[in-house]
């Protein structure tokens, strides 16, 4: 696979890519990456998902002399990677517990042989002294710490082995490091470095962007109910991924999804390894079903046409909101992060960092990282604007989510606040926000009546506002620091030492005004609004026929239909209607190899339907 090593590094690099990937040229700083880690240096590269990545170790690994060793945390998904490798030309193999003695005695030989390019590996099975000794004794090119967030003890992935990693520094000197991640704000990005020796490498920060992913986050309502008409509305027959916080719930979602209609599956770490590996592979390898899983599900994931990633709970992180949502659209093309949204869900993640056992400076960064992601939740301006200044990069209006497309109402909230506050403070700080609400309007409870609550002064004051949109303003007092709620049996609110001044009329509170949730409307018709307007029916004809046909070869190949073609290499076929295999040569994603492999059955499908 190696080149002519006279050549020059760049114009190697770019044969490859073109020749072995069928891509005519890097995004970003693909290209720069590739030709420091090819020319032997130590990098650590932030890149959002869809943007390249596997790109930036597998290229320099075809490049440098010998066996390119990448660390994987995903198992489960090494056999998909490897198939995709396999499909271009490329020489790749796992080395991980689910195969035999005998199949791992083979793919060493050819590691220590170097009759193979790239090789997966977990790190479990890299910490091993037979491991370590297979890699000492055979020529590496590159060692590629994929997932390299799951070092950060401060992060959402954290995995133990990965600390370890800092091994292959010290035994593998001479051998370029490279780390990659799609998540990591300036201390995880800190953290990494420090944890892998990495401290000298050089850092790639891409664009945390994602323009084609629209964000929208909505008031939790009836949770379930909501979900089914945003998918029946916006993503019918698309493939999608819904999160829940709980087994239990990832289990009542996917059957009442499937009992509307909908093909779901679930998936979570209580579930069978056979049956949950079984439901992955599906995900997989077919196309128009949801999976309904906890966050144990997705990292790595591939799938490029998941068109929606859901939220019926709030995550604890931005950082993990990011990642998760990434997930959708990775082939560029447009794609949905929706949300429903409580003020149940903010009670919760405050009493599990409460109740939960780590020490007091970990629950403080949890709190400042749940905050952070209630001000994304919350904010009056661009949800893209303030995700990404989260990771350090100003933006404008991006008119791409929610708040841009449809602009909150703001008003001047600071007399229903200080009501608010009041209230909270003449009930002694000790109940719950369903009986200060029931307080504020005037409610006529057997449990106010018991406390004599019905005698306040606050009594009654908030009656001119519906339950939904006190709690509205109770969710934003939460979000903007002013109530805090106590992990006791009662989820008591509390006020903090900013609700001083609101109090006492030094400072005013703008908020977000309550919109009463509307219906989404069903589309006119079934297809996803992005195959409608970029493709003219005869191309949209040929786009499905190209499907059809790659759905069947992929079932021959036994791997998923992304790794034969991705929808965006088949939309570009079904535009170009290339009549000979020089024309299709110069499709984007159409590899040598997949010319050899299908050139001559994609043009005769061409030629059938011109």
């Amino acid at each position: 696979m190696n080149p002519d090593i006279g050549a020059d590094l760049g114009a190697r690099a770019l044969h490859v890519l073109e020749t072995v990937f069928g891509y005519p040229a890097f995004r970003g700083q693909q290209g720069e990456i590739v030709e420091h880690v090819a020319s032997g240096g130590d990098a650590l590269v932030l890149m959002p998902t869809g943007g390249g990545k596997s790109l930036c170790y597998q290229i320099p690994a075809l490049l440098r002399d010998g066996v390119g060793v990448v660390v994987s945390p995903l198992i489960a998904l090494m056999q998909d990677q490897v198939d995709a490798l396999e499909e271009v030309g490329v020489r790749a193999a796992f080395l991980n517990s689910t195969q035999s003695f005998e199949e791992a005695m083979r793919i060493e030989r050819l590691v220590r042989s170097g009759e193979i390019d790239l090789v997966y590996v977990a790190p479990e099975r890299l910490m091993t002294p037979r491991c370590l000794e297979l890699f000492e004794s055979s020529r590496i090119s590159l060692f590629a710490i994929d997932e390299a967030h799951c070092v950060s003890q401060w992060g959402h992935d954290f995995r133990p082995e990965y600390i370890r990693l800092s091994i292959l520094h010290e035994r593998f000197p001479n051998v370029p490091r490279i780390a990659l991640t799609a998540t990591a704000d300036q201390q995880t990005r800190a953290e990494i470095a420090h944890r892998l020796q990495l401290e000298d490498a050089r850092q790639f920060v891409s664009s945390f962007d994602r323009p084609n992913i629209r964000y929208s986050i909505v008031e939790k309502t009836t949770g379930r109910k909501q979900l089914i008409d945003f998918i029946s509305s916006e993503h019918p027959q698309d493939s999608g991924i819904v999160y829940c916080l709980s087994r239990k719930k990832v289990e009542e979602t996917a059957d009442f999804l499937n009992e509307h209609g909908i093909r779901a599956m679930a998936y979570h770490a209580g579930m069978e390894h056979t049956v949950r590996a079984a439901n992955q592979a599906r995900f997989l390898r077919e196309e128009n079903i949801v999976m309904v899983a906890t966050i144990a599900f997705g990292m790595g994931i591939d799938k490029p046409d998941v068109r929606f990633v859901c939220h019926l709970d709030l995550p604890k992180s931005i950082e993990g909101y990011y990642q998760e949502t990434g997930r959708a659209g990775r082939d560029g093309l447009p794609a949905s992060a929706w949300m429903a949204y409580g003020l149940q869900d903010v009670v919760l993640q405050r009493r599990m960092i409460d109740e939960s056992e780590a020490d007091e400076t970990f629950k403080r960064v949890l709190s400042m990282k749940l905050d952070a992601m209630l001000g994304l939740c919350e904010t009056l301006s661009c949800r893209r604007m303030r995700l990404l200044d989260y990771f350090g990069e100003r933006s404008g209006p991006c008119g791409n989510c929610d708040t841009c497309l449809v602009p909150p109402v703001s008003f001047d909230g600071t007399v229903p606040v200080q009501k608010l506050l009041s209230a909270i403070y003449r009930v002694d700080q000790r109940f719950a926000g369903g009986h200060v609400i029931d307080v504020l309007r005037g409610a006529q409870t057997e449990r106010i009546s018991q406390w004599h609550h019905d005698k306040l002064t606050v009594y009654g004051v908030g009656a001119d506002r519906s339950e939904q949109e006190w709690r509205a303003i109770l969710r934003q007092a939460i979000a903007l620091g002013l109530v805090t709620v106590d992990h006791d049996a009662f989820s008591s609110l509390k006020l903090t030492d900013l609700a001083r001044p609101v109090l006492k009329g030094e400072q005013k509170v703008q908020l977000r005004q309550y919109q009463k949730p509307v219906k989404a409307k069903r589309p006119s018709t079934s297809r996803s609004s992005y195959e409608e307007t970029e493709l003219s029916r005869d191309e949209q004809a040929i786009f499905d026929r190209l499907r059809s046909w790659r759905m069947g070869t992929a079932r021959e190949h036994g791997v998923p239909a992304y790794v034969v073609f991705q929808d965006a290499t088949l939309r570009e076929i079904a535009k170009v209607k290339p009549s000979s295999i020089d024309q299709l040569r110069g499709v984007s994603g159409v590899g040598e190899k997949k010319l050899v492999s299908y050139g001559d059955e994609i043009v005769a499908i061409i030629n059938e339907m011109s």
